[in-house]
């Protein structure tokens, strides 16, 4: 049986044997995208969650910032950016009077081309578009946790400040959206490493807002710079949007929660010898900061002792020179999780959930990373998942369980026990 894995912008044929193999197939559930985006776009806004419509919170004269994800994140915002600039100017804000701010959170800037793709050339054209900078930051407050809420000056300046963003599975904060466009989107670097400080918390889990103590701190952090309103989409594998929602904040996300969990997740009867786990393909894989996540979902259903394998092309290598040189911590992965709890430090949080899988089970990694890197990171690096396959099943008792997730930062799996 073969089945494909997204691999950057193309795919690798995971190629399973006929016989000697228990196989299942874990995807998010079938959930039929939209037929009209831009309608279920503009039905979402005009009957938004908690909150009037956006056309009545603005008036004519206020300065707007709509602040959308970076290159990093499958948000389309292209789409999402048009019909919130209809409502703003129904109501008589003009484009000069909006900026588009691409949160960058400690991310790397955009080329000129990056932003006019992710917001689409006619908003390029329409409305001023900017990467956040997590050094140009005012200080708004502290939260309850001791969080220093610093934020983008241009996006604290703004009279009205709109989120935009895409739910999916987060591996501590639950997930991703709501007010995580503005924390840590467009914070400081002291800030962020704040709000991540608790990930390593029992309840800083994926799919878990109640109780979360990551969530519950950004979403302080959040409601202190002030968003007036937010409009979220929950999208499938091809990143076409099957819900939309909008209005007051964290109760439109909520709801965008509760429509991603009706068929994001998935169960197994027992844990598995062997997980292969895509990241999703670009920009899920653009380099291993972002593909971890997907080796974090994995890492619930695969049995202590097994296999996982990620597919992810990571062009960009691990995305992050702190995550790398805490990978190659000499003291291997159970150093890494003791130096976490020592010092806390953004980048090295990374390197402490893949420590976690990789104390768990053995990780098996193809990508473009060169295999000696790969191996001084921990990994066991592979050139095909053909030879990688073959490689984890030598390892494996008779007739193993083998669980496929094509899509794994897009679905949460675990064991019905």
């Amino acid at each position: 049986m073969d089945v494909l894995l997204k691999y950057g912008h193309r795919n690798q044929v995971c190629r399973f044997p006929e016989a000697g193999v228990k196989l299942c197939i874990l995807r998010p559930g079938r959930q039929a995208a939209v037929a009209d985006e831009t309608a279920a776009l503009r039905a979402a806004l005009a009957q938004p969650v908690g909150s009037p419509r956006l056309s009545a919170l603005v008036s004519p004269g206020q300065t707007v910032a709509v602040v959308t994800s970076d290159i990093t994140r499958p948000c389309p915002s292209h789409r999402l950016v048009p019909p919130v600039l209809g409502e703003l100017n129904a109501a008589g804000v003009t484009d000069d009077d909006v900026l588009v701010v691409l949160g960058l959170g400690v991310h790397r800037p955009h080329t000129a081309k990056e932003r006019e793709r992710l917001v689409g050339p006619a908003v390029a054209k329409r409305v001023r578009c900017i990467d956040s900078d997590p050094q140009d930051v005012a200080r708004v407050g502290v939260t309850r946790q001791g969080t220093p809420v610093e934020v983008f000056r241009p996006v604290l300046a703004a009279d009205v400040r709109i989120c935009l963003g895409v739910i999916e599975y987060h591996y501590f904060a639950g997930y991703s959206g709501g007010l995580k466009a503005l924390v840590p989107g467009v914070s400081s670097a002291a800030t962020i490493q704040a709000t991540h400080r608790r990930m390593t918390e029992p309840h800083a889990v994926a799919g878990v807002l109640e109780g979360n103590p990551v969530r519950a701190d950004l979403d302080e952090a959040g409601e202190l710079i002030g968003a007036s309103f937010l409009l979220n989409v929950v999208v499938d594998e091809e990143h076409r949007i099957v819900k939309a929602v909008a209005g007051q904040p964290r109760l439109a996300h909520q709801a965008g929660c509760r429509a991603l969990d009706a068929f994001g997740r998935a169960l197994v009867d027992r844990p598995a010898d062997l997980v292969v786990v895509g990241a999703g393909g670009a920009p899920k894989d653009l380099n291993l900061y972002q593909a971890q996540k997907a080796l974090d979902n994995a890492r619930h259903v695969v049995r202590p002792g097994g296999v996982i394998l990620l597919v992810a092309e990571c062009p960009e290598g691990l995305g992050s020179e702190t995550f790398a040189a805490w990978m190659r911590d000499p003291g291997g992965p159970s150093a890494i999780l003791a130096r976490i709890h020592r010092e806390f430090v953004l980048g090295g949080h990374k390197a402490a959930a893949v420590a976690q899988a990789m104390t768990r089970a053995e990780v098996a990694l193809v990508s473009a990373i060169p295999p000696q890197e790969a191996r001084s990171y921990g990994f066991h690096p592979y050139d095909s998942v053909e030879a990688a396959l073959a490689a984890a099943l030598a390892k494996l008792p008779p007739d193993p369980l083998v669980v496929v997730m094509p899509e794994g930062g897009a679905l949460l799996p675990a064991v019905s026990s």
